[in-house]
């Protein structure tokens, strides 16, 4: 399982690398300043869960079902959130009307929370946080 989230990290940096120039040098000019915040903001929020699912691989401390879990939150939160993010940003460059999809920004929003709160308690529970 640390191979799958350890390189799930990597992916996702990889993604928040390219994306993150794409919206710096391809959306200028296309989409307005408004929109390059935005979809930045999709990018940082992407780029924080890869580098934490990277810490996760590689803690010891965690029981494994429980790092699953948190990587599962993780994963999920990422693709709800920050992909959602760059369609509503990108909306009006495309003839889809993506802000049908809205809800699932707060969704994966939550679900990222979720997995730090989940990371949080298992963490406290260790005894050797205690």
């Amino acid at each position: 399982m640390n191979k799958t989230i350890f390189i799930s990290g990597i992916i996702f940096g990889v993604l928040a690398v390219i994306l993150g120039a794409f919206g710096a040098h391809g959306l200028e000019g296309l989409v307005d300043a408004d929109a390059i915040q935005t979809f930045e903001t999709g990018i940082r929020y992407q780029m924080y869960h890869a580098l934490m699912l990277l810490i996760l691989a590689n803690t010891d401390f965690l029981p494994e079902k429980a790092k699953k879990a948190v990587f599962f939150l993780f994963v999920f939160g990422i693709v709800l959130f920050s992909f959602s993010i760059y369609l509503l940003a990108t909306n009006d460059l495309t003839a889809l009307d993506f802000r049908k999809i809205a809800l699932l920004t707060p969704l994966g929003g939550t679900t990222l929370i979720l997995g730090w709160i989940l990371l949080g308690i298992r963490v406290l529970q260790k005894s050797r946080f205690k």
